[in-house]
């Protein structure tokens, strides 16, 4: 099996992976997976794509991913790790698909707008 790159992105952040036929070894900017995603929480972020399609122990991953926070990231790695599975067999993307991992989520902060506090937020009104 060659190498397969792709791309997630969530809010800020985004993730490329190369994905490698192995052992179930997945590291981030050069670090465990485990190190750098601490929570458990994000370690399930970061499985489900592989519980889904029973791929656990099979793939070897590298990830680069910058921007954003914590969760945003994971949440990158999280689809571009299906992605991933996709290219890997076409038969793995119906299920993803149907729990949204391969839909990206194109939410982000609004930008501060001139004369206004933040966003959307007005500075305090007075009348006299």
């Amino acid at each position: 099996m060659q190498v397969i790159n792709t791309v997630g992105r969530r809010k800020t952040a985004v993730a490329r992976i190369y994905l490698t036929s192995g052992k179930g070894e997945m590291t981030v900017n050069g670090r465990k997976s485990s190190d750098y995603f601490p929570t458990e929480v994000l370690q399930i972020i970061l499985n489900q794509p592989f519980g889904l399609v029973n791929g656990e122990g099979k793939f070897d991953v590298k990830v680069n991913v910058r921007g954003g926070g914590i969760a945003g990231q994971a949440e990158a790695v999280r689809m571009a790790i299906s992605r991933a599975l996709c290219e890997v067999d076409t038969e793995n993307r119906p299920p993803l698909k149907k729990e949204g991992f391969l839909t990206r989520d194109s939410r982000m902060v609004e930008r501060k707008k001139y004369g206004r506090a933040k966003a959307r937020k007005r500075f305090q009104f007075s009348k006299r």
